[in-house]
């Protein structure tokens, strides 16, 4: 991904936490992107099911961690 693209995602992500951008998306999903390692990511429910994923079972469980953590944070629109 080049680095003017993964700028912008971390721009305009709703929160980054711990290396993780996560965006909300116009379905109402939620997108989270490793900014370290760009070719690893998850869409998400509110309710913290994975729609879709391209990362290992370890990884799933730290950004599905971070995600329940901050929920409150992507819910909140003035964050």
């Amino acid at each position: 991904m080049p680095e003017k693209e993964l700028q912008k995602i971390a721009e305009n992500a709703k929160i980054i936490v711990n290396g993780y951008a996560f965006s909300k998306r116009d379905d109402g999903f939620i997108s989270i992107l490793n900014l370290d390692h760009p070719d690893c990511a998850m869409v998400i429910s509110k309710e913290l099911e994975i729609i879709e994923t391209n990362m290992d079972e370890i990884e799933q469980g730290i950004v599905l961690s971070l995600a329940k953590r901050n929920l409150a944070f992507l819910e909140d629109d003035n964050a």
